[in-house]
């Protein structure tokens, strides 16, 4: 591995202290990609309630949300993100994207479900983390890469605050006064919103799949140590999926959201215990913090998401009856 480190004379520390620099940048990178995330949902939320009478008071919510908190939310998360290991990380991408699948295959036609794009804010943080690490592995000047990504990513992350900001402020008088070009735009095309992100995020963790993969087997020195490895792995994963949808359609919303959250991460914290290293288990208990950091931070967020999912169900359900008399 070949790092800004690498010009320098060898001193002892010197390579983990360059370590701990690269794994810092990814963490920042991966934290600048949340904030995107999050902060076009709350555009696309935002929009949403305030076409529809019902929901003033949760627009009300998402427009006092605290815009100095920001900074510190992408910063917590960056930190936490550079203490998961990337076997960890690797394992949390894997989890999510089957979750993600079975829960797309569940839908009906023409519907879908908004609060997955707030639930994935941790795993897509460990998702381009995961492929930092599998691209950059053996790239010379790794640390040069990743100051630019970190540079490229924080320039996103800001537009997208400050058009969070924008539109929280100022969008229901520029969108009656038809003056401000931004606002306009929105007006015509926020509706798409969801499905960028849902592009944007299909082709992510397509990446971040094939390198948490390849980052996982690499540790293994045999086929059948890879295999008493993925056997148990792919049997909980199967049954935590499978409990979810059950806990999905009996109950939503945030607090819903936490026990999933709880019920995840026990589940591979025992799977670590009998398969994995200690220093697995230690990240567990770390991508909990940070995966209740994620919900906690989008509590207003996960709240309309949870809402507008419901009206949409019950839309489709009631078409569907009256398709059905």
């Amino acid at each position: 591995m070949f790092s800004l480190g690498s010009w320098l004379p060898a001193l002892p520390g010197l390579a983990w202290g360059w370590a701990l620099l690269d794994a810092l940048l990814q963490g920042l990178v991966g934290a600048c990609a949340v904030s995107v995330l999050c902060s076009l949902m709350k555009v696309y939320l935002y929009i949403q309630c305030l076409n529809s009478p019902s929901m003033q008071a949760q627009r009300r919510a998402l427009g006092a949300q605290w815009r100095v908190l920001e900074p510190l939310q992408a910063a917590v998360l960056a930190a936490l993100l550079a203490l998961v290991g990337s076997r960890v990380a690797a394992l949390v991408v894997l989890e999510f994207s089957l979750r993600a699948v079975s829960t797309a295959l569940s839908f009906s036609k023409g519907t879908h479900s908004s609060q997955l794009y707030l639930l994935c804010q941790y795993s897509l943080g460990c998702g381009v983390s995961c492929s930092l690490s599998f691209l950059l592995e053996e790239a010379p000047h790794r640390t040069y890469n990743l100051l630019l990504a970190v540079g490229l990513a924080g320039l996103l992350a800001t537009y997208s605050r400050r058009l969070a900001h924008h539109v929280c402020t100022l969008y229901e008088l520029h969108s009656r006064a038809r003056y401000c070009g931004v606002c306009i735009l929105l007006l015509t095309s926020a509706h798409l919103i969801p499905r960028l992100l849902r592009h944007a995020l299909a082709v992510a963790f397509a990446v971040a799949d094939l390198a948490a993969i390849t980052l996982i087997n690499r540790d293994f020195l045999s086929t059948a140590e890879a295999v008493r490895f993925w056997t148990p792995l792919t049997i909980c994963y199967t049954l935590l999926v499978v409990y979810m949808q059950e806990e999905r359609r009996q109950s939503a919303g945030g607090r819903a959201a936490c026990h999933t959250v709880l019920v995840r991460m026990g589940g591979l914290f025992i799977l670590l215990l009998t398969v994995g290293r200690w220093a697995d288990v230690l990240h567990v208990l770390i991508s909990l913090l940070g995966e209740l950091w994620c919900l906690l931070c989008t509590s207003v967020l996960l709240e309309v998401c949870w809402r507008q999912d419901f009206t949409q169900v019950e839309g489709h359900l009631a078409s569907g009856s009256e398709e059905a008399s």
